[in-house]
């Protein structure tokens, strides 16, 4: 259990630093805004690019992706699908609660959990390498399309070649795609530009934590008339019990895991919403309130989620 104080320790103090730079002012009005979209077009890609172009494929064909990716889909599509029939939601709104309900934290909080509960940092790769390659794409990609027209002046729609290429020019998409040509080629960067990619790189996740941070100043978790309330109720409920119960499923009975090997894909599918989420959310301007505030849950729901797979798995 230390490793997952450890991991939420982390997280609550970056956190804890980013609301108290907001409450402070140093950093001026637009600062949240500012960061977010440092960390969407500039961190975040040199992240993914140095993370893959180094990833060793083979784990990309092992059980541990499988259980990955069916639990996260089966999570972020039942959410998709309830928002839009049931809670009368929009694409972007629903696209961004199902992100919610089924987009892990694999590195700020997996790293850690993977390193001190589960003794093998590589175990997070899985669950990283379908999340960069295949759930974001596909989200990013709906996101760019279904906000387009919004994002014109007069509501005008735009032609379909440019609807076809827009998602294309996504830098999180376009850095994940060259990480993985490399990774597959076998390719190095030299020295001298690779240690820049990777000092960039170190921005991300606390660049995501103290953007998520500065939202929290002057907000309230869930507060009346703001909070989506029953859409972060569902969310929260499809993240934290529903994808490690499928992730469950999936391994013991359809991939025959067992041991430590079905511990690890529960843990890591009980692990809370990312910040990547509400950087999405931030960056297209919608569903931000949903993300901010399913991230904030999830991540207290996670600690009796994890305990109780610690406890009954381990």
């Amino acid at each position: 259990m230390s490793g997952v104080v450890v991991g939420f320790s982390v997280i609550f103090s970056i956190v804890v630093v980013g609301y108290l730079l907001g409450r402070s002012g140093v950093l001026g009005p637009g600062a949240e805004q500012a960061i977010s979209r440092l960390v969407f077009l500039v961190a975040t890609p040199a992240l993914l690019f140095d993370t893959l172009s180094r990833a060793d494929l083979a784990v990309i064909f092992s059980p541990l992706l499988a259980v990955a990716a069916g639990s996260a889909l089966v999570a972020g599509v039942s959410y998709f699908v309830l928002a839009r029939w049931w809670l009368r939601r929009r694409v972007p709104e629903a696209t961004i609660g199902a992100l919610a309900s089924g987009y892990v934290n694999a590195v700020n909080l997996g790293l850690p959990i993977a390193v001190y509960v589960l003794g093998d940092a590589t175990l997070v790769a899985p669950v990283l390498l379908f999340q960069v390659l295949v759930l974001n794409p596909i989200a990013l990609t709906v996101l760019d399309v279904s906000t387009m027209r919004a994002r014109l002046p007069g509501g005008h729609r735009r032609s379909r070649l440019t609807v076809i290429v827009t998602p294309l020019k996504n830098p999180i998409l376009i850095a994940a795609l060259a990480g993985l040509l490399f990774s597959m080629l076998g390719t190095n960067l030299p020295e001298v530009v690779q240690r820049p990619i990777s000092l960039v790189a170190g921005i991300s996740v606390p660049g995501a934590l103290i953007a998520f941070g500065l939202s929290l100043h002057g907000k309230r978790a869930l507060q009346r008339g703001i909070s989506p309330r029953r859409d972060v109720a569902l969310a929260a409920t499809f993240k934290t019990l529903i994808q490690p119960a499928v992730a469950y499923l999936l391994g013991r009975y359809v991939f025959g895991l067992d041991g430590h090997a079905l511990f690890s894909v529960v843990v890591m599918a009980a692990l809370p919403t990312a910040q990547n989420v509400f950087i999405f959310a931030s960056w297209y301007t919608r569903g931000v309130v949903l993300a901010r505030d399913a991230a904030i849950v999830t991540t207290l729901t996670a600690i009796p989620a994890i305990a109780a797979a610690t406890f009954l798995l381990a």
